[in-house]
């Protein structure tokens, strides 16, 4: 191919390169291109913390790649992240969103967000039931979450879905935080039974609750649904329900912690609950899975 390109080359007025082309039998598009520079040490590192970030955390979008990135020291922009990413055929998915089972004989209360402006830590609280299927049956997973710094404040597992797991982790947030002004729930029985509600009157925390199958009045705790399902729960095949508590409680501490936000200019919920400055520099702690040698000689391998 390359004896063809150099009689193309050659500078004449006829035949054209069109013709050339067409005599030789070489497409036009392989003589004008040009081979891209080759990978230097530098971008096949780049390639490999990109992967290695990924390894640890397949749910990251490009988004979240490049911040993490970024904190290591690397000068890349979200494109080249993205088309890095491409290159190595990384992309996250997500999980599909769960529904909520009400008591027509309970009472509802009006929604109270709608409009509201939240400007700090501990002004609203929410909370959900989602349900985890697990080897033979359900178990049922109950959150709080502060709206304004997506913290999960408690939390309790059950292998029923009763009302008491649910108030086990309203009075586990009250004994820990300043109580909110207003709590907002889904119409679920748990949250309106009298029991929960009672909780949060002798608080003088004003009830709020989300309208008749719209899940996006709570968004916020069905954001943190489809994280832990598909960041956690999905990944990883636990045995017992054991397993599960401390898979979900040790994916929660990372949540609070250490996962960056985009809502929050990509700080940590604790962060920005706790009013604390962002850490910048040092490494992620990913998951060496293999070898930089290794890696490189796959990526040099790809690219040639």
């Amino acid at each position: 191919m390359e004896c063809k390109k150099q009689i193309v080359a050659e500078p004449t007025t006829n035949p054209s390169v069109t013709e050339k082309c067409s005599l030789l039998a070489l497409n036009r598009s392989s003589y004008y291109y040009q081979p891209k520079p080759g990978l230097t040490e530098d971008s096949v590192y780049l390639l490999y913390r990109t992967a290695a970030i990924f390894a640890e955390n397949p749910f990251y979008g490009y988004r979240r790649v490049h911040q993490d990135l970024l904190a290591e020291g690397f000068d890349i922009g979200k494109e080249g992240v993205r088309q890095n990413m491409k290159y190595l055929g990384l992309k996250a998915k997500y999980p599909h969103k769960q529904t909520t089972i009400p008591n027509k004989e309970h009472k509802k209360y009006p929604y109270l967000l709608r409009d509201l402006i939240i400007t700090k830590p501990n002004q609203v609280w929410a909370t959900d039931i989602t349900y985890i299927w697990h080897g033979k049956g359900f178990y049922y997973l109950v959150a709080i979450i502060d709206w304004y710094s997506r913290r999960i404040l408690s939390w309790r597992l059950s292998n029923t879905m009763d009302k008491e797991f649910c108030i086990d982790a309203l009075r586990d947030a009250l004994a820990q935080y300043p109580a909110p002004d207003i709590f907002n729930t889904d119409q679920g029985s748990q949250f309106t039974s009298i029991a929960f509600t009672e909780i949060l009157k002798n608080h003088n925390i004003k009830i709020s609750m989300d309208g008749k199958g719209r899940a996006a009045d709570n968004i916020v705790i069905e954001r943190f649904w489809r994280s832990i399902k598909h960041e956690n729960i999905l990944l990883n095949e636990y045995s017992t329900g054991i397993d599960l508590k401390q898979g979900i409680t040790e994916y929660i501490e990372f949540y609070n912690s250490r996962r960056k936000h985009s809502a929050l200019n990509y700080k940590t919920p604790i962060e920005v609950h706790e009013n604390k400055p962002r850490k910048e520099g040092g490494l992620s702690t990913v998951c060496e899975l293999i070898d930089f040698n290794q890696f490189r000689n796959l990526i040099l391998k790809k690219a040639a």
